[in-house]
């Protein structure tokens, strides 16, 4: 029934999974087939698979043991189905290819056009990041607030509508769920290295520094999501993006 798919989106795939544990397909305790299998089965990428797993995973309908594999925890209603047959939400590393793409020409714009206050409004901010860190907060709000003050500085207001809706995304997508994986203070850390980065390249209004610099954060943050949401295998190379075009042959 499902070896000639469509629509290939992780949420069609999630829904079909869904459904077959609504079928009796798989019973808890069970462990589903390896990525490679649904892969094949349902011809789409291992990214996709992967997506659908965490999209599964956050509904509580499956436990994901690292070296182990995907395990069966609860079977979702009928109701849970529906609802879902319909979900508009993007999957995380298809997000973070678009921040990748977007954010990166952002931040090479805003090194050109960058001026003292635009600096110092930016220093502002990494120093509320800093307080965050000490505090051991999980608030997010300093982190948003200085990839959007870096379009702000673009003055282009299409650029900055662009990067609004990038994080409610951001905001109202599985990432919430993500966090939970993600909020270590140690990377939390090493995600405000790089925005120091960013905003010292900014400074010295070097605009392909700045690019690379944005382009680099975003790829940190999409290696440590892809680590940490591992299913079995180590060696994973279903990516949605695996070569830097920005770089490529620079």
């Amino acid at each position: 029934m499902t070896e000639n798919i469509e629509l290939r989106s992780y949420k069609k795939v999630g829904a079909i999974l869904r459904q077959e544990l609504i079928d009796g397909v798989y019973q808890i305790g069970d462990r589903l087939p390896p990525e490679r299998y649904l892969a094949d089965r349902m011809n789409v990428s291992r990214t996709v698979i992967r997506e659908a797993i965490i999209m599964l995973e956050l509904e509580n309908l499956v436990s994901v043991r690292k070296g182990s594999g995907v395990y069966i925890i609860n079977l979702p209603s009928q109701d849970q189905s529906n609802n879902n047959l319909d979900y508009e939400d993007v999957g995380p590393f298809e997000l973070l290819q678009a921040r990748q793409l977007f954010e990166s020409s952002v931040a090479e714009f805003a090194a050109i056009q960058a001026s003292r206050n635009d600096i110092l409004r930016l220093r502002d901010i990494l120093q509320r990041e800093r307080m965050d860190l000490v505090q051991d907060s999980l608030d997010y709000a300093a982190d948003e607030e200085f990839h959007r003050t870096i379009a702000e500085i673009t003055q282009n207001e299409v650029l900055i509508q662009i990067q609004k809706d990038l994080w409610k995304y951001r905001n109202n997508s599985m990432w919430q769920g993500l966090h939970s994986h993600i909020a270590d203070q140690k990377y939390r850390s090493f995600w405000l290295k790089d925005h120091e980065n960013i905003l010292n390249a900014i400074q010295r209004k070097d605009p392909a520094l700045a690019k690379k610099a944005m382009w680099q954060h975003l790829e940190n943050v999409k290696q440590k999501l892809f680590e940490l949401s591992n299913i079995e295998d180590p060696n994973f190379d279903g990516f949605l993006f695996n070569v830097n075009p920005v770089f490529v042959g620079v």
